[in-house]
C-alpha cells in the first residue's frame, strides 16, 4: 500500500510505500511526520498521517482527463452534425461515452481522508470505505478554516 500526502509543515506533495518505518521525514524542510500503523490485517480502519477514521473512496482518475474526453467528443461531433451525418456525430458520442465506460472499469479505486486529505492505493476493499459525502467535507473544510484562523491570529501556538 503506498500513500500520497502533502507535508503538514511545509506542503510538500509525497509518495510513499507503506512499510515497517513509523515515521517519515520531510525531504524539503525535515520534519519528522509520525505513521499510525494500526492493526496488521492490512485493511485500512484510519489514516496513518493524522489518525481521521472518516475516509472515502473514489475512483482513481484525473478528472481533467474524463473532461477533456467530453470535450473533444463535443467538439469532434460538431463537424458531422453540421454536415448532415446523424450517424457518424452519434457514433463519436456514443463512442466517447463507451470509451468513458471502459476507463471507469479500468481504473481501481483511491481511499482518501477527509481530514488531510492522504491518498491510498493498492487497499484491499474494505466496506468501511463509503463514497464522497459533501456534508463531512464541508465539516473538515470549516475545521480546517478555524485552524487557519487560529493560527494566523497566533502564529506562535502549533495547532494540529
Amino acid at each position: 500500500m503506498n500513500v500520497c500526502f502533502a507535508c503538514p509543515s511545509c506542503g510538500y506533495r509525497a509518495r510513499h510505500e507503506l512499510a515497517s518505518p513509523r515515521e517519515w521525514q520531510c525531504p524539503q524542510c525535515d520534519q519528522l511526520v509520525p505513521l499510525h500503523f494500526g492493526e496488521s490485517d492490512h485493511l485500512l480502519h484510519a489514516c496513518v498521517l493524522c489518525g481521521n477514521t472518516e475516509l472515502y473512496k473514489k475512483k482513481d482518475f484525473p478528472h481533467w482527463l474524463g473532461l477533456t474526453i467530453l470535450t473533444v467528443a463535443c467538439l469532434a461531433s460538431i463537424i458531422p452534425y453540421w454536415l448532415y451525418h446523424p450517424w457518424i456525430t452519434w457514433t463519436i458520442l456514443i463512442g466517447s461515452a463507451v470509451m468513458d465506460g471502459m476507463l471507469y472499469l479500468w481504473v481501481g479505486d483511491v481511499v482518501v481522508c477527509y481530514r488531510c486529505d492522504a491518498q491510498y492505493r493498492d487497499l484491499a476493499p474494505n466496506a468501511e470505505h463509503k463514497p464522497f459525502e459533501l456534508g463531512i467535507a464541508e465539516r473538515y473544510r470549516q475545521e480546517r478554516l478555524r485552524r487557519e484562523q487560529l493560527q494566523s491570529k497566533n502564529p506562535d501556538a502549533n495547532l494540529r
